[in-house]
């Protein structure tokens, strides 16, 4: 008895294969590769895009803390969380200078190698041309006058007068490019992109943005201490700010009075900031001018007027007589008509322990009536002041607030003498209000104008700006240029003193030009003589 044997399944049987390996070099590798990709590259400019979404969503603490303090208090599960995840100063966040980071690596490791084989290719001669012109997609043939050498020439020619580099690999062929530009104005898109990321990154590191208030009469000196607001970059030294300053002397705004002509009644129609500026410590005051449209240059920085308003020039005494406040307090326009908040906020006033603190409004041109007080025009004609007063803490929790407004969470409003209602107290220029309860007294002495300056240096603006219009012109040159190959064979004809010639057209991406462009070849052929 024999036994048999079945054929074993190949299936069933183990391969001992060596699978290889990468190694570090070689993981490090792949994920240069990875990295510098196009398709990352167009991944991360995407997700860039996604990360600032927060930044135009949540308020910035460093564009406005006060907003942002506000913010996180109202939202007490969801503002610690968002905060810590840097939500509230998206632009300065670990996460969005990774993605910036990234960004900036790939494009460079994505745009030199394409550049240098772009070099190459545009000192390179255009390849031999096929043996079969019929297999291309657009093609062509011709009988023309002339022998070969003769119509060859002609071919050259042709093809020049259309912008196409020319070279012959043999005595009965052409073969013609043209269209380099449309891959250097694609780089040169990408280099300025790149020229883009660095000028913002240079801007956002050296750069520095700040904003104060100058009513008119006042003096303002380029010191930190000074501005209202400020935002320095990472590397600004604040201590070496130009020692410039600059004197308000008057403010102009002119104002739409005219209700039959074409602009709107109240409507701004110029604002004029007119200063003494002194470029350093004892040189001679400069009378300069800024404009809506017209910043000035300190040297130090670029001065915009940016806003304007007005700042009632308030005085408090205490119950003794004692000025504890006296000064032109900036109050923020609502409206087109100027109607206008503020704050008073006096520390040294009131009983021990106690702050007082006015709120209310400015009106320029002031009316009480059923829709209670409001201004009707922004000049100032009949100026007045409705104001509340209050006592108790201006500034609870010691956290930062605005200048405009006055936080009264820890603060009581005053009552009337009679104490059957609250405190309203309604003041025009020269008047003064004796205060209930021996708080002292309130005077409104008049009314200044005042500018808002903001002060700004980007050192890297020049950079992109050039590099925003260089992408421009190079997104214009990639999508308006075609890359084009012409391949021209010529063979002499049955009958003598002709030749055929068969040419054929072959372009990068699709394009339904290409039968055209040969065309226009063979028509400048024809009407070309020896």
């Amino acid at each position: 008895m024999s036994l048999s044997t079945q054929p074993k399944d190949p299936r069933n049987e183990r391969d001992d294969v060596t699978q290889p390996t990468l190694g570090p070099l070689g993981l490090l590798r792949f994920a240069w590769r990875q990295l510098t990709s196009m398709r990352t590259a167009l991944f991360l400019l995407l997700l860039l895009a996604i990360a600032a979404l927060p930044g135009s969503i949540f308020p910035q603490r460093s564009i406005d803390a006060v907003r942002t303090t506000d913010w996180i208090a109202r939202h007490e599960t969801a503002g610690p969380i968002l905060d810590r995840l840097g939500f509230f100063e998206v632009y300065a966040s670990p996460w969005f200078a990774a993605i910036y980071i990234l960004l900036f690596v790939s494009l460079v490791g994505c745009v030199l190698p394409r550049s240098k084989v772009h070099w190459r290719a545009m000192r390179a001669q255009p390849p031999r041309a096929p043996k079969r012109l019929e297999r291309l997609a657009a093609h062509d043939s011709v009988e023309v006058d002339g022998t070969p050498d003769e119509v060859l020439e002609r071919v050259r020619g042709a093809l020049k007068s259309g912008r196409f580099r020319t070279h012959s690999h043999d005595a009965t062929t052409v073969s013609a490019e043209k269209g380099y530009l449309k891959e250097t104005g694609n780089l040169a898109f990408h280099l300025a992109l790149i020229g883009v990321i660095v000028g913002m990154a240079w801007g956002h590191l050296l750069g520095w943005k700040g904003d104060v208030i100058i009513p008119v009469g006042q003096t303002f000196a380029n010191t930190v201490a000074r501005y209202d607001t400020i935002s320095p970059g990472p590397l600004v030294d604040v201590s070496e700010f130009e020692p410039f300053s600059m004197t308000l002397t008057d403010f102009d705004a002119q104002f739409e009075t005219d209700v039959k002509g074409k602009g709107q009644f109240g409507s701004p129609r110029d604002f004029t900031a007119y200063v003494d500026f002194t470029k350093e410590p004892g040189a001679e005051p400069e009378k300069k001018v800024i404009r809506v449209n017209g910043p000035l240059e300190t040297g130090g920085g670029t001065a915009f007027l940016l806003g304007n308003g007005y700042a009632p020039h308030i005085t408090v005494k205490d119950a003794n007589g004692k000025v504890t406040y006296s000064e032109s307090t900036p109050f923020l326009a609502q409206d087109n008509f100027y109607t206008s908040v503020g704050a008073i906020k006096v520390a040294g006033a009131g009983p021990v322990g106690k702050q007082l603190g006015f709120a209310g409004l400015f009106l320029p041109t002031a009316v009480l009536d059923d829709q209670g007080p409001r201004s009707v025009f922004p000049d100032m004609l009949e100026p007045a002041l409705a104001l509340s007063a209050f006592e108790g803490d201006l500034f609870p929790g010691g956290r930062p607030q605005s200048v405009y407004s006055l936080n009264t969470s820890e603060m009581t409003q005053l009552k009337n003498k009679e104490g059957s209602d609250l405190l309203r107290i309604w003041l025009t220029p020269g008047q003064t209000y004796t205060l209930p309860g021996g708080q002292g007294s309130i005077t409104f002495d008049g009314v200044d104008r005042f500018a808002g300056i903001s002060i700004r240096s980007d050192p890297g603006k020049e950079l992109t700006l050039v590099s925003s219009l260089v992408a421009l012109l190079g997104l214009i040159l990639s999508l308006t240029i075609r890359r084009r190959r012409v391949f021209v064979r010529v063979a002499p004809a049955a009958e003598e003193g002709r030749t055929v010639v068969s040419i054929g057209g072959l372009a990068k991406d699709d394009d339904e030009g290409m039968g055209d462009e040969l065309d226009d070849v063979l028509t400048r052929l024809k009407e070309r003589r020896t």
